[in-house]
C-alpha cells in the first residue's frame, strides 16, 4: 500500500470510507423503516403524498407514497452532510501537507509536484466512489427489506450521484485551498458555499418562475436524478454536467498548483498580498494551557459559537414562522372529525402532540439532532488531524495519558453540546414568548436538551 501516492492516500481514508459510507446507508434506510406504517391505507399514502407537498422547500416530493420516493424526500438537503468529509480531505490533501512540511518530503522523491497532486486526487476521488456505492448497496438492501421496487442498479446509480456531488464540493475546497495560507479557511469558505448551493436549489421549489437561480447551483444537478425512484429515474444529462464541473474544478486546482511556490498562495491581480500567519506559539500564562480540557474548550470556542448560531437560529425561526405555516396547512390537516390522515401521519414525524403549532415544531425539530451531531463529527475529525501532525506526541510526552487526554477532550466537547442545547432552549424559548406561541415547557426541554445525547453518542465512535 506504500508504493505509491495514490495508494497511500487511499489507505489513509479507509476508516473513512467505511464510516461514511455505512453511515449514508443508514440514513436512507432509515425512512425506509418507517414508511410502512405511513402508507398502511390508501387513504394514508393520500394524505402523505399530500403533506409531502407542504415542504417541498426541503426536498421535491416526487413519489412519496413509495419507499423510494419517500426515502428520498424524507432525508431531504441533509443528505449533503455527507459532503462534510471530501470538503475537510480536499481542504488539507495539498494545504494540510504543506502546512506540517510533509510536501516538502515528498517532492524531494523523484516525482513531480503534477503527479503528487493527480494521484492524491485520484485516491480522493476513489474514496468517494466507495462511499457513494457502500451507501448505494445498502440502500438497495433497504429496499429489498422494506419491499422497495428499486433495483440494485437503481441503488448503484444513486451511490454514483451522491459521490459526484462529494467530487464537486470537494474540488471546490482544493481549489480555495491555493488562495489560502491553512486548510482551515478553504474548509470553511467551502461550507459557507455548500450552504449557499442548497438554498440557491431550494429557490425554484418555493418560489415560481425561478428554476433559472436554481441552476446555478450544482445541487440543482444532483437532485436531477432520484434513482430511487424508477418512475422518476436517473439523469445522465445532470450526472455530466457534476462530472463536467469536477474535472474543471479540480483541474484548475492542479494547473495553480503547480505554478504556485510550496507554501505560498497563488497571488490574485489587484489584491494586497495577505502576509502568513506567525507561529502560534501561545504565551505561558494563557488559561487555555492549565488543563487538556481548558485548551480542548478553548479550541472549539469559536466553532461553538457558529454552530450555536446555526442551530439555535434554525429552530428560533421555526417558532417565529410557525403561526404561518400552520395557516397554510389548516385545510389539509384538519377535518371535520379532527382525525385527518395527513394530521396522524405529521404525529408520527413531530412525536405526537394535540395542538397543531406543537406538532409541526415537533416535525421540524427532529432535524437538531442531524445538526448536532454533524457539529460533533466534524471535532472530532480534529483529533486524527493532531495525530497526524504529531501534535498528540507533544501533548502525551508532557507526561499525560492517553485516557486523560481523551476524556479532557470528550469533557471540552461535552460542554460545547451542553452549550449548544441550553442556547438553543433559550432562543426557542424566546422566541416563543416575543411570537406568542404557547409551548409547553417540559416539551421544550426535551426537545432542546434531547438532542446532546444523540450528539455526543455520534462523536463517541471516534474520529473518521
Amino acid at each position: 500500500m506504500l508504493r505509491s501516492v495514490y495508494l497511500k492516500t487511499l489507505r489513509d481514508y479507509r476508516i473513512a470510507i467505511l464510516g461514511w459510507g455505512i453511515g449514508m446507508g443508514l440514513v436512507i434506510i432509515s425512512p425506509m423503516a418507517s414508511v410502512a406504517t405511513l402508507i398502511s391505507t390508501p387513504q394514508a399514502r393520500a394524505a402523505l403524498v399530500a403533506l409531502a407537498a407542504q415542504f417541498a422547500w426541503n426536498a421535491e416530493p416526487v413519489a412519496t407514497g413509495t419507499v423510494g420516493g419517500y426515502a428520498t424526500f424524507k432525508i431531504g438537503i441533509f443528505i449533503f452532510l455527507v459532503g462534510v468529509w471530501p470538503l475537510l480531505a480536499a481542504s488539507r490533501m495539498l494545504r494540510g501537507e504543506e502546512d506540517r512540511g510533509s510536501l516538502d518530503v515528498l517532492l524531494s522523491m523523484p516525482r513531480t509536484r503534477a503527479r503528487v497532486a493527480l494521484e492524491k486526487l485520484a485516491a480522493l476521488w476513489t474514496a468517494l466512489l466507495a462511499i457513494g456505492m457502500i451507501a448505494g448497496v445498502l440502500a438497495y438492501l433497504g429496499g429489498v427489506a422494506f419491499h422497495g421496487n428499486f433495483i440494485l442498479l437503481d441503488g448503484l446509480l444513486f451511490g454514483l450521484d451522491l459521490a459526484l456531488i462529494c467530487a464537486v464540493i470537494g474540488c471546490i475546497a482544493l481549489l480555495i485551498s491555493q488562495f489560502t495560507h491553512e486548510r482551515g479557511p478553504a474548509a470553511g469558505a467551502t461550507g459557507g458555499l455548500l450552504i449557499v448551493f442548497i438554498v440557491v436549489d431550494m429557490v425554484h421549489r418555493v418560489v415560481p418562475n425561478t428554476e433559472w437561480v436554481s441552476r446555478l447551483s450544482p445541487i440543482y444537478y444532483y437532485n436531477l436524478s432520484k434513482p430511487l425512484i424508477p418512475s422518476y429515474g436517473t439523469s445522465v444529462g445532470g450526472m455530466l454536467v457534476l462530472l463536467g464541473l469536477a474535472v474543471v474544478l479540480s483541474g484548475a486546482a492542479v494547473w495553480l498548483f503547480v505554478r504556485r511556490d510550496v507554501g505560498d498562495v497563488v497571488r490574485i491581480p489587484g489584491l494586497p498580498l495577505r502576509a502568513a500567519i506567525p507561529s502560534r506559539a501561545l504565551p505561558t500564562g494563557d488559561w487555555s494551557l492549565r488543563s487538556v480540557y481548558a485548551r480542548s474548550l478553548g479550541m472549539i470556542a469559536m466553532p461553538t459559537f457558529w454552530w450555536t448560531l446555526l442551530i439555535a437560529g434554525f429552530a428560533a425561526w421555526m417558532v417565529v414562522v410557525v403561526e404561518q405555516m400552520v395557516g397554510k396547512l389548516n385545510d389539509l390537516l384538519n377535518s371535520s372529525s379532527g382525525s385527518s390522515p395527513a394530521l396522524g401521519i405529521l404525529k408520527n414525524i413531530g412525536g405526537g402532540g394535540t395542538a397543531l403549532n406543537s406538532i409541526f415544531l415537533g416535525a421540524m425539530f427532529e432535524l437538531l439532532p442531524v445538526l448536532l451531531m454533524a457539529f460533533a463529527v466534524t471535532q472530532v475529525s480534529r483529533w486524527k488531524t493532531d495525530e497526524d501532525e504529531g501534535r498528540l506526541e507533544i501533548i502525551l510526552s508532557t507526561p499525560q495519558s492517553r485516557s486523560k487526554v481523551l476524556l479532557g477532550r470528550f469533557a471540552a466537547l461535552a460542554t460545547a453540546a451542553v452549550i449548544v442545547g441550553v442556547a438553543t432552549l433559550a432562543a426557542t424559548a424566546g422566541a416563543s414568548a416575543l411570537g406568542g406561541v404557547k409551548l409547553d415547557p417540559t416539551n421544550l426541554a426535551e426537545a432542546t436538551l434531547g438532542m446532546i445525547p444523540l450528539g455526543l453518542s455520534s462523536a463517541s465512535s471516534g474520529p473518521t
